[in-house]
């Protein structure tokens, strides 16, 4: 069903309308992103005070209403503070690329590594590691840039999807022509 040529093309438009949308409005993007981060906060609350009161002892009921409580306290400051929040998840994709940027790096130096394995991993963890500063020095105009980034990924895997959808679609009435 998932591969089906109808489905690739309303997953490609969707895809390129949601690009265009991030590159035109990347503020716009930033504030479904946040949005998004406070919804899960929500149902994360939700799942762990349900899971708080499905046990049959104390100690874990404390445990999951005190987790409970700090993601329904996540979720109201996302929405209470979104630029805060913008900003933080920056911060936390920044914190992320430098964490594997440098596991990257360390992984060049293993024993068994072909030369272009080693190039490989170096170039990606030093890209990453760049990224990472440059998201740590700017977080601001990181989060735009992000949001500009995964605009364009989407206008690019949108229009190779709807071409993937025409080509399944000459593919398999190429295959019914056969038959």
């Amino acid at each position: 069903m998932f591969s089906s040529p109808n489905v690739l093309l309303s997953r490609g438009l969707l895809a390129v309308v949601l690009g265009v949308v991030s590159v035109a409005w990347p503020g716009i993007t930033i504030g479904a992103v946040v949005v998004l981060f406070a919804v899960y906060a929500f149902m994360i609350a939700a799942t762990d005070a349900a899971r708080a009161f499905a046990s049959d002892r104390v100690g874990p009921v404390l445990g999951w209403l005190l987790l409970a409580l700090l993601s329904l306290a996540g979720g109201v400051v996302a929405l209470a503070w979104p630029g805060i929040t913008a900003l933080a998840l920056t911060i936390w994709i920044a914190a992320w690329a430098l964490t594997t940027g440098a596991m990257e790096i360390g992984l060049a130096f293993q024993r068994g590594e072909t030369a272009g394995e080693r190039t490989l991993f170096l170039l990606t963890g030093a890209v990453a590691i760049v990224f990472a500063f440059s998201l740590f020095v700017h977080p601001d105009i990181g989060a735009v840039s992000l949001a500009t980034v995964f605009g364009l990924f989407s206008l690019v895997y949108g229009v190779s999807a709807v071409f993937a959808s025409f080509e399944e679609r000459r593919h398999r009435t190429g295959v019914a022509r056969q038959a």
